[in-house]
């Protein structure tokens, strides 16, 4: 794994985007992942050193932050290590106890599903840090509300019928997801069991094709009755704004 070393002006807000991240997560999770994902954090927020990127603790100390027992803050390492939102640093040899460091790549693979609860701005910060993974956001001249005002007419009104289903079939299944990230896709086409559409930025067009082509597919291959394949890219609206 990479180290990811959190120092200069930049560092607090990425200490608290990761924090961020894992408490929408455990949030958005069954009792188990809540109590995981909240050890955790008290782990990060009482013990973390960020300047080298590690925490040194044990297995005695960590069971009395957590109030549990040591068997248990055991199993509780070995389930952070195996989702990926930790990693061994240095493994525990006699006298000395292992020493720990959070998985960056990790915690935003594992977290990113969730980012659109927090704002586009947070979703925009979470990209930029992956280190070039990120699709190309939009030039600041350029930037497009997201979030549709209130009022505004659902999205599905004047679309093509097709695209007017799955926009209604996905509005229900995550309202907020819907219009953060689907609402401002404009349909193209539908041939060949390939849909078509529009994104009003790179960036929006980007985040879709990499977070949510899965769940655009399922939908879209349902109301078709067959495969469907998507195809995204930037509208003539997003080009020439």
């Amino acid at each position: 794994m990479t180290t990811n070393r959190l120092t200069g002006s930049t560092a607090p807000v990425r200490k608290y985007d990761l924090l961020t991240a894992l408490a929408v997560l455990g949030l958005s999770g069954a009792p188990a992942r809540r109590t995981t994902t909240l050890r955790l954090i008290a782990m990060i927020t009482a013990r973390y050193n960020w300047q080298a990127d590690e925490i040194s603790i044990g297995c005695r100390d960590l069971a009395r932050l957590w109030s549990v027992d040591e068997r248990t803050a055991k199993r509780e390492l070995k389930r952070l290590r195996e989702a990926g939102l930790i990693d061994v640093k240095r493994p525990a040899a006699r006298g000395r106890v292992a020493v720990y460091r959070l998985d960056h790549t990790g915690i935003e693979r594992v977290t990113a599903e969730g980012w659109h609860k927090v704002g586009t701005d947070y979703v925009e910060r979470m990209e930029a840090s992956r280190g070039g993974a990120a699709p190309e956001a939009a030039p600041a001249p350029k930037v497009v509300p997201l979030f549709p005002a209130e009022g505004e007419a659902p999205a599905e009104e004047g679309q093509d019928p097709f695209w007017a289903g799955i926009c209604r079939r996905l509005r229900q299944e995550d309202p907020g997801l819907f219009r953060s990230w689907f609402a401002g896709l404009r349909f193209e086409a539908m041939e060949a069991g390939e849909l078509r559409l529009g994104a009003p930025s790179a960036f929006v067009a980007g985040y879709v094709d990499i977070h949510l082509r899965d769940r655009l597919e399922r939908v879209a291959s349902d109301a078709a009755e067959e495969a469907v394949r998507l195809r995204i890219g930037v509208n003539s609206a997003g080009r020439d704004s």
